[in-house]
């Protein structure tokens, strides 16, 4: 598996987060970079992704190379079978997007993309190019489903296309038009989230990101705090990002003052325009909260003393140090396997997952219902669907009942 490929220090990975706080660049620059189980999982999966790409549009690979380089990785130990499924849909939706040319287009993996014409020493890594007629096609991976990432104005896969556009202008000049976009993320939904522009559109917004690029890679950046530090690597020490949540004028902004006046009734209650109001604020604070435990924990696991506070060991269950050997002496002393052992199915999530989503729907789709989730809050900005009690109510509640 190839190794990490060096960041830009205006990535497109992270465009989301420079675009709106071009302080965020430099800022980073004084912290680690760092890993996770959840990182290197995402680069395994890619790597099977790109091998497939390979043995799919016959750029170069004996069908001995593939199955030598596949089962190495599958020896890696985060290797999961899922990967299997989740990139052969990958390459399924690779494969409709070809048909949509009127002839085979010219299919990169894994290309390297240059798009410093727009953004200082910018430049990326895109999954998948393909190319033909007026059409460029892109396409990224993303192994995760934690969030789903949309690609309508995605500054991302805008970049990327920036930079495949100058990459295949040497070959096709003038005649790509149209730049389609797709992100990929099968954990998540079966289906690709895509935005196609023209070409001049695409090259207009690479005009207007300029001068923020241009700022935040000479440091002159201002700091603007909000969701998009999720992943930026200094945010639990940041202190334009502790100001927003210390000032608590902002929280008492939502709320009338009332003095030392008797309030008249129904005065001292929160109105439901407030509580929405201080909603807003307070989910980010929690946010922060959680950045700082997580900080503080790995400061002292490390040596460091952050004051107030220590490092102890949290609950515990107990466990067999060996089970086998465990269950087979509570048989011994006289008790019947059946009370010892529970016969369960496997989930519904993983029977799928053994048996393949079209053989598992056409066995069995019949027999799956979905009721309504349980209610949960969320900001109107969410695309989802307004609960409905009374559609929860009668959820499988046959017509015919």
């Amino acid at each position: 598996m190839p190794t990490p490929e060096k960041h830009a220090l205006l990535s497109a990975s992270a465009a989301h987060r420079w675009l709106k706080c071009t302080a965020a660049p430099r800022f980073e620059e004084q912290f680690p970079e760092t890993t996770s189980d959840y990182a290197e999982e995402g680069r395994l999966a890619h790597a099977i992704c790109e091998l497939k790409v390979l043995k799919k549009f016959g750029v170069g690979i004996t069908s001995k190379t593939f199955t030598t380089r596949f089962n190495k990785l599958k020896k890696d130990p985060l290797y999961q079978t899922e990967m299997d499924k989740t990139s052969d849909l990958y390459i399924e939706h690779l494969s409709e997007k070809a048909m949509e040319y009127d002839s085979m287009p010219c299919v990169s993996a894994e290309v390297r993309v240059d798009f410093s014409d727009y953004v200082p020493h910018g430049f990326g890594t895109c999954d998948c190019i393909m190319v033909g007629g007026d059409t460029l096609t892109i396409f990224d991976y993303k192994h995760g489903k934690g969030v789903a990432v949309s690609a309508e104005c995605n500054p991302q896969m805008r970049l990327y296309a920036l930079g495949a556009l100058k990459k295949y202008a040497l070959i096709y000049g003038n005649a790509l038009k149209k730049v389609c976009m797709n992100i990929d993320q099968p954990r998540i939904s079966s289906d690709l989230s895509s935005e196609t522009i023209s070409v001049d559109e695409l090259k207009e917004w690479g005009e207007s990101i300029k001068p923020i690029a241009a700022r935040a890679y000479a440091g002159f950046g201002e700091f603007n705090p909000g969701e998009h530090c999720k992943f930026c690597r200094g945010r639990a020490k940041c202190k334009a990002r502790a100001d927003v949540f210390t000032a608590l004028e902002d929280f008492k902004n939502c709320v009338p003052e009332y003095g030392n006046k008797e309030p008249k009734e129904g005065q001292g209650i929160l109105t439901d325009s407030e509580i929405g109001e201080l909603l807003i604020k307070g989910k980010e604070l929690v946010k922060w909260y959680g950045d700082l435990e997580e900080y503080a924990l790995s400061a002292i696991l490390k040596g460091r003393e952050i004051s107030g506070w220590k490092a102890v060991a949290g609950r515990s269950n107990r466990t067999w140090s060996d089970q086998d050997a465990a269950l087979s002496a509570i048989m011994a002393a006289g008790y019947d396997k059946a009370l010892v052992y529970d016969l369960k199915p496997k989930s519904l999530t993983e029977l799928e997952k053994l048996m393949g989503k079209t053989e598992f729907a056409e066995k069995v789709g019949q027999f799956i219902i979905k009721p309504p989730g349980k209610p949960t809050l969320a900001p109107l900005s969410d695309k989802r669907e307004p609960y409905n009690p009374a559609v929860a109510d009668f959820a499988g509640v046959s017509s015919n009942g």
